[in-house]
């Protein structure tokens, strides 16, 4: 769920290719990120698996969430959209950056679906300590992945400069997408 293309993971490759204030956008987004596993995991998650109904619910929910998902991937991949960040104009300053990466992160409701509501209920069903281990593996795909995008994002330059890079990109996040959607129907 984290490595799909949305519109915190967009911001965090655009800040990567322009080359500025990656370090910042990528701290703030573990930082949120950790925090928001913690939430599901410690609280929400227990929520949730001690009521079969809302266990259900956010089963199904969120196997709707990946479902529209998958698909919008594979709308964005058929229209051939890609992402532009060009480097000029005016630099954002510090507080700006923090500000933006701030917004597209904790204004972004998929954000909330994924962390606190999916990662927490599956977490949360977990015994004993088992759920922190969830939780700090979870973490760890955060540092992991916001560290890649936004520092490699540079290396991926000259090849996300073609439409045709993001077609193939948003294919692949639709079917995995569609793929955990099914997992969570089957379960």
């Amino acid at each position: 769920m984290i490595v799909s293309i949305g519109f915190q993971n967009a911001h965090v490759l655009r800040m990567g290719l322009r080359r500025e204030h990656v370090a910042l956008t990528v701290l703030i987004c573990i930082v949120c990120e950790a925090l928001l596993i913690l939430t599901g995991v410690a609280g929400m998650g227990r929520l949730v698996a001690a009521s079969p109904l809302l266990l259900t619910a956010a089963r199904w929910g969120g196997a709707l969430f990946l479902s529209w998902y998958g698909l919008r991937s594979w709308q964005a991949a058929w229209r051939g959209e890609s992402l532009r960040a060009e480097r000029g104009g005016v630099a954002l300053t510090g507080r700006q950056a923090a500000g933006s990466v701030l917004a597209v992160t904790l204004l972004n409701p998929h954000v909330y679906l994924d962390t606190v509501i999916l990662l927490g209920a599956i977490g949360g069903q977990m015994p004993g300590p088992g759920k922190y281990w969830f939780a700090g593996g979870a973490i760890a795909n955060a540092v992991i992945w916001f560290t890649a995008l936004g520092f490699g994002a540079r290396l991926l330059a000259p090849v996300f400069a073609r439409p045709q890079a993001w077609r193939v990109l948003d294919s692949l996040i639709g079917g995995i997408m569609l793929m955990l959607a099914w997992g969570l129907v089957a379960a």
